[in-house]
């Protein structure tokens, strides 16, 4: 943390968190939708959200719960983390330090059903006391044999307009899976409200390095 902003590096020390690069182990569920016009404030284009169990094995263990909109910057597609949340302060602190990602505290409790190969997942975020989502994925985790790598970037901003790019990258085990959201009409997630998903995918055993 030695060289952050002395700004950033007093609130950093508030809430002691992993310097930079985190090296972090998740199973992940993740869901892709299109917005064809502006809504809530949002823009028109195609957006990921995604519910994240990170695990032992990484620099932390928390859920996470973010949705990400696809940029084209130049010649590179780049993903901007417009709403996450987090149940761990270390992660919210350290994501907005280090990486000018908003992230913001919620319970975000997750509950597994298993018959046979099919699993059942179960997930929701309350923030302030507000419902932000829910959503449940039936899927074979078991199916997903291939390990595929990714590499991409997320492009952010900060407060004082000073961009930020942050690579990531690492590979998961991909299998396609049902998946039905909820989300809050009149809460932050409102634009998704009523919409259904082109794709959806549930991630296993990823590796992510971040920064």
């Amino acid at each position: 943390m030695g060289n952050l902003p002395a700004s950033r590096r007093q609130a950093a020390e508030e809430v002691p968190f992993p310097s930079s690069p985190w090296q972090l182990v998740a199973q992940a569920w993740l869901s892709v939708f299109v917005l064809r016009s502006s809504a809530g404030g949002r823009p028109a284009g195609v957006y990921g959200v995604a519910f994240v169990d990170y695990q032992d094995g990484g620099v932390l263990t928390y859920h996470e719960l973010l949705v990400a909109r696809l940029l084209r910057q130049g010649p590179s597609l780049r993903l901007r983390i417009t709403d996450i949340w987090v149940d761990s302060p270390p992660s919210r602190a350290g994501g907005r330090a280090l990486w000018a990602i908003p992230k913001e505290l919620a319970d975000l409790p997750l509950e597994e059903r298993v018959r046979g190969p099919v699993r059942r997942t179960t997930v929701s975020g309350v923030a302030d006391g507000q419902l932000l989502a829910t959503g449940a994925f039936t899927s074979v985790p078991g199916a997903a044999i291939a390990r595929t790598p990714y590499a991409v970037s997320a492009s952010q901003v900060r407060e004082d307009g000073t961009p930020v790019v942050t690579p990531m990258r690492g590979s998961a085990r991909p299998v396609p899976c049902r998946a039905a959201w909820r989300f809050a009409e009149d809460g932050p997630l409102g634009y998704l409200h009523g919409r259904r998903p082109v794709l959806s995918l549930r991630l296993r055993d990823v590796r992510l390095r971040f920064g």
